[in-house]
């Protein structure tokens, strides 16, 4: 049976992966704890869910416009104006299933072959392979520990060409816990000024911040950067709504309207009382982002400091987002159990077959002498899991 070339080129995500062998060991009986999944632990808050239950009853179950409900996309620009400082009619604003897809249309709608996107390091497992599909190529910049695995103006500058199309930013980012600062932010967007180079902005963690970190929407900076930066945000980190595949993307009118175009042949709407509800979370009359956002911080800085008592393991407390970034590399090398440690990959596998604890090797975000970790779990699991590494680790 043919399978295209295109298809054949994608591998699966790393993510996903270790999270489906978590998940066979779980149901072999095994007692697994898993730090891969990157998903809040807690519930889509009730309010939530009876808006979209009303909005069922209600009839609010056939095709919607293609790039969203009017009153949805009011109600995101009345966000973004009042949280993120930035001013945008409904129709620069394109309601996609969920933040995943808003990057890949993005992608198809701006990207041509040959262009290229600049792509710091450490970065999502999807955004090599959505540009890929697009035709085009990343040109991926590594970072290092010493600039908080952040690219410095210098590096972005040298990284530019006359085939540079798009820098793709994430802040707060996957996987690194880190968060740009508006300082650091203003001087990326001095080098992008006079040049026509597009900037992706994925920003579906702006609300998970922690230790006074201060979030700045990148289109938010200047006029500069209002028109030339894609947003990209969505509902699942923020409402615990990853189930439910609801995003959006917001910019220039012009790019927009070419991802509504390809949406329309695409999947034509998000899910109509999804998009109900969504107009309702926005309003979180409960509280429930804050609530979760103190958890989460806790959490995290509970899980760098318990890394960084394990020696050879070195940790940056984060951010933003729900992730540990921590670097591994003193321990590739050595033999544990009659396996030897040469890479993530390896310390990750043995990990989890041998100590059962599932966590994302560093590899597939460009960053191989680094492990993920999500704290999206119990401080319990995060200790249970902690001292199954360290105990691993001195075996």
């Amino acid at each position: 049976m043919k399978v295209s070339k295109r298809a054949q080129a994608v591998p699966p995500s790393a993510t996903m992966a270790v999270t489906a062998r978590a998940k066979e060991l779980k149901a072999q009986g095994v007692d697994i704890i898993s730090y891969g999944a990157g998903q809040p632990d807690f519930d889509t808050p009730d309010y939530i869910k009876e808006a979209a239950i009303n909005a069922i009853k209600a009839g609010k179950t056939k095709y919607t416009a293609t790039p969203g409900i009017l009153q949805l996309r009011t109600a995101i620009a009345e966000k973004l104006k009042t949280r993120n400082n930035l001013n945008y009619e409904p129709s620069q604003i394109i309601v996609n299933i969920g933040a995943k897809h808003s990057i890949y249309e993005s992608m198809q709608a701006v990207l041509d072959p040959g262009d290229e996107v600049i792509l710091p390091t450490p970065y999502w497992v999807t955004y090599p392979e959505a540009i890929k599909l697009a035709g085009a190529k990343p040109k991926v910049v590594p970072t290092t520990s010493e600039n908080d695995y952040k690219i410095t103006p210098r590096q972005l500058a040298e990284a530019i060409n006359d085939k540079t199309v798009m820098f793709l930013l994430n802040s707060p980012n996957n996987p690194g816990g880190f968060t740009y600062t508006p300082d650091q932010l203003k001087e990326i967007a001095e080098v992008l000024k006079g040049t026509d180079i597009m900037v992706l902005s994925d920003e579906i963690y702006e609300r998970l911040t922690y230790e006074g970190t201060k979030f700045v929407s990148f289109a938010s900076i200047s006029n500069d950067t209002y028109n030339r930066t894609l947003t990209v945000n969505g509902f699942s980190k923020t409402f615990a709504m990853t189930g439910w595949r609801i995003g959006y993307t917001a910019g220039p009118q012009e790019p927009i309207n070419a991802m509504a175009r390809l949406q329309s042949h695409m999947t034509q709407n998000a899910v109509a009382f999804v998009q109900e509800a969504a107009i309702v979370a926005l309003n979180d009359p409960e509280n429930v982002v804050e609530k979760m956002r103190r958890e989460f911080e806790k959490r995290g800085l509970h899980m760098a400091q318990r890394l960084n008592n394990i020696e050879g393991i070195s940790c940056p407390s984060p951010t933003g987002a729900f992730y540990c970034f921590p670097n591994v590399s003193a321990h590739f090398g050595r033999t544990i159990n009659g396996e030897k440690i040469k890479n993530s990959t390896d310390f990750a596998k043995n990990l989890l077959e041998q100590a059962k604890v599932a966590l994302v090797p560093g590899r597939p975000f460009g960053c191989d002498e680094n492990i993920r970790l999500s704290f999206a779990c119990s401080l319990e699991q995060i200790d249970e899991g902690i001292d199954r590494i360290n105990k691993w680790l001195t075996r």
